[in-house]
């Protein structure tokens, strides 16, 4: 059974109209990067739950969490509300496996998310632990239109930081973007242009896939590496290429 502390509102930071952050000082339990909370708030009387992924690193205050605002949703209109000042609750255990430490040994590590799918990578990679074992990090961020990359800024300082290590790439589906590939990941994995975009070339024998994001983006892209690229899934009894996880 799930324990809660109660959380309070730091910010609302609003990026669009239908993306926001929220920012929370809560004593939660220590966690490992990719991992999510869920939080919840009581609404006419009826205690409402989602599951949302830390942005932060573990070893940074306050807590960030990326979410989707949806209209007609029972929970994400009522967070977007929230002022400063304001209580959420926030489960003090993280859980989840779409971590470093499921992944096996690599020479590249690719981390692919849609929307707010980006936020374990952002995670993991302010952390900066674990990933000494992989020579070159690729990070593909892929959205409906430019303004929905809210981190291109925290992408440049991760850039900064890891220098030639950490290749970015953002991809744009329904407008030409400067710097922005278009298209959806599985066809542009499919033509080649994502790859020579990075300037390298998934195969089983140099790289991990972590696919974080829409459903139907995770199964088309895991299809096609499976399909035509010969990788298959990791699982802790057999080892593989592919680690993924949907992300509503």
């Amino acid at each position: 059974m799930a324990v809660w502390c109660t959380g309070k509102i730091i910010e609302v930071k609003a990026w669009t109209d239908t993306l926001f952050s929220l920012i929370v000082d809560a004593p939660i339990a220590p966690f490992t990067a990719g991992q999510f909370a869920k939080l919840s708030l009581t609404l006419e009387g009826e205690t409402i739950q989602r599951a949302y992924s830390y942005v932060n690193a573990p070893s940074q205050t306050p807590l960030e969490f990326y979410l989707v605002h949806v209209p007609e949703g029972r929970l994400s209109p009522a967070l977007l509300s929230l002022q400063p000042g304001d209580e959420v609750l926030v489960t003090e255990d993280a859980a989840g496996y779409f971590i470093l430490e499921e992944v096996p040994d690599a020479k590249e590590l690719w981390m692919i998310a849609t929307g707010t799918a980006i936020g374990p990578y952002l995670s993991i990679l302010q952390q900066g632990e674990g990933l000494e074992r992989f020579e070159t990090i690729i990070l593909v961020h892929a959205a409906r239109y430019a303004a929905d990359l809210s981190y291109v800024p925290l992408f440049e300082e991760l850039q900064q930081r890891y220098g030639d290590k950490l290749r970015i790439q953002t991809v744009v589906s329904r407008e030409d973007s400067a710097n922005s590939l278009r298209g959806r990941v599985p066809a542009l994995l499919d033509d080649g242009t994502l790859e020579d975009a990075v300037k390298t070339h998934i195969s089983a024998e140099k790289s991990h896939i972590m696919i974080c994001g829409n459903p139907e983006m995770v199964r088309e892209t895991q299809k096609y590496l499976k399909e035509q690229r010969g990788l298959r899934k990791h699982l802790r009894r057999k080892p593989g290429h592919i680690t993924s996880e949907h992300y509503w």
